[in-house]
């Protein structure tokens, strides 16, 4: 009895074969258009009617926001051998120039907390000269864009790729493309063992791994804008309110999930308090991967973040009770 899920067969990253479009890219469009019209929905609930283009316009920016900030990140935090710094073209251009010959490469690497920070320093600095109340429409976005991060990690799925470390639990998934290893090695045999999986006339197995892709799509996306949407959209206590609580969320469930994968490739864990013999399969919740660490720091952001808000809101209602204050 088989004790782990194949990879869909007939899943395919390429819309139509030999043609460059691939389910990936369009599973962002949709994200940023299911954003978009959740947005767009609330502007007329709340009767808000808007200059023309301005949302339109918003979204530009922060779209140019959130792939400047998560391209900046993946090229820095998350390239510690300092491959970028030999290969620059490689950052905004899909080639590389490799012994005077021009190759082919495609851009891959982007940072969801660099996406993050770059959205939100472009929507402030746009909202701020467009004279918008910043954090009542920051409210909408958060209460949007979790739903859109569903069809982003969904397209992760689809490519096979951001899996997660090998385990032996039977919803693991066998990814095509994923790191083989020689069963030669016990722990290989083992887990091959415990998931059924014959052995490759090549010794080398692909073994079952977390399909963290879809944890995070469910958790971070489907789940945290079901809370934001119907429980917290329309009883938020202060302006804010929502756009704390995603970043808070979205931190709290990404630092759970990252326990099932496996560290960056040339990073490992920058917090090692527990030495681990093999971080593929093993782990210990004493260690932290730089994904952690940077929710880590969204979390205590997000708290001092609600937490003054509240405390200005609490000011700004006792200012309007006293006699002679604001009506």
């Amino acid at each position: 009895m088989l004790a782990y899920i194949p990879y869909p067969a007939w899943i395919r990253p390429e819309i139509v074969p030999f043609l460059p479009i691939r389910w990936y890219g369009l599973m962002y469009i949709a994200a940023f258009f299911a954003t978009f019209l959740l947005f767009r929905y609330q502007l007329k609930e709340r009767g808000l009617k808007p200059q023309k283009d301005l949302v339109l316009d918003m979204f530009f920016w922060a779209v140019v926001g959130l792939l400047a900030g998560a391209r900046l990140f993946a090229v820095t935090i998350y390239d510690p051998a300092g491959y970028y710094l030999h290969h620059p073209l490689q950052i905004l251009l899909p080639f590389a120039v490799i012994d005077g010959k021009i190759h082919f490469t495609g851009i891959s690497g982007m940072s969801y907390h660099g996406g993050l920070v770059g959205t939100i320093v472009t929507l402030v600095l746009f909202m701020k000269v467009k004279k918008i109340d910043v954090l009542d429409w920051s409210d909408m976005l958060a209460a949007a864009i979790p739903l859109g991060y569903t069809f982003g990690r969904l397209g992760n799925f689809i490519n096979a790729e951001l899996y997660g470390r090998v385990t032996r639990m039977p919803w693991g998934m066998v990814f095509p493309g994923a790191e083989s290893f020689p069963s030669s090695e016990r722990w290989v045999a083992d887990h091959a063992a415990a998931a059924g999986l014959p052995i490759p006339a090549s010794g080398l197995v692909n073994l079952p791994r977390h399909p963290s892709q879809l944890y995070e799509g469910f958790f971070e996306g489907l789940v945290l804008w079901l809370i934001l949407w119907f429980l917290l959209r329309k009883r938020k206590p202060f302006k804010g309110f929502l756009l704390g609580f995603y970043v808070l969320g979205y931190g709290l469930f990404r630092f759970l999930i990252e326990y099932t994968r496996e560290p960056d490739r040339g990073i490992g864990y920058p917090i090692t308090l527990v030495p681990l013999d093999n971080p593929v399969y093993r782990f210990s919740p004493l260690n932290f991967t730089t994904g952690q660490i940077l929710c880590f720091m969204m979390i205590i952001a997000a708290v001092f973040f609600l937490l003054t808000l509240r405390a200005r809101s609490a000011r700004t209602v006792a200012g309007k009770a006293r006699p002679g204050g604001p009506q």
